[in-house]
């Protein structure tokens, strides 16, 4: 068990980040809301810290990050000053914080590579440990799936209806290849490149029916 320090830090991170995730009620007009994808990374990354289990740090992270992600796809549908070029700049901030972290961390605390795997310089959770219990694994697994769908689901909000050419349809297609490919590894690691290949032809046949050329008579 945590002593009371650790419980009070962790509190007060989810605090923390619930100031931001709430930030638009107090009307202020500023967009430091968008913080909140930031914040996320504190409590998470805390409670792994502290030598609890990877996979449910990252689960804790995946779902603060989706409470963000369904407050700014509301935004977006209601035209709320919600931006989608600035949803995937601070959700991509986020991740290149919590990549970071997940390099230095390990390495001052060697505990902390148990049930992880490193890829490059950096130690993430091995889903496919058999130590996790089915359990958990899976909640992570839909969180992360979840987590994927509601960064594209602001995307297709913003440009329905809007003129795009095939170029620039391709290039949003490829910016989804490494979520993608990371979805394929936790579901189907041994079909990785096939799947890929298939959630890459969805995307772009959804963003060929809701788009326009331009050119239409």
């Amino acid at each position: 068990m945590p002593d009371a320090s650790a419980i009070i830090v962790i509190i007060t991170f989810f605090v923390i980040y619930g100031i931001f995730l709430c930030f638009d009620l107090f009307k202020r007009n500023e967009k430091y809301a968008y913080l909140s994808y930031v914040v996320a990374v504190l409590p998470a990354n805390f409670y792994w810290g502290l030598g609890y289990d990877v996979l449910v740090a990252y689960i804790i992270l995946f779902i603060l990050w989706i409470l963000s992600l369904l407050r700014d796809t509301l935004g977006v549908y209601l035209k709320k000053n919600k931006e989608i070029n600035e949803i995937l700049l601070y959700l991509t901030l986020a991740i290149i914080i919590q990549l970071i972290v997940s390099a230095i961390l390990p390495e001052a605390n060697s505990d902390l590579e148990n049930y992880t795997e490193q890829i490059l310089y950096f130690w993430l959770p091995n889903v496919h440990s058999a130590i996790f219990r089915p359990s958990t694994v899976g909640a992570f697994k839909v969180a992360a799936t979840l987590l994927i769908l509601l960064v594209i689901v602001p995307l297709i909000l913003d440009i329905r209806d809007e003129e795009a050419t095939l170029p620039i349809l391709i290039v949003f297609v490829v910016i989804f290849i490494l979520p993608f490919l990371y979805l394929s590894y936790i579901w189907l690691p041994e079909a990785m490149g096939v799947m890929t290949f298939l959630f890459s032809v969805i995307l772009f046949i959804v963003l060929l029916l809701i788009t326009k050329s331009g050119k239409e008579n």
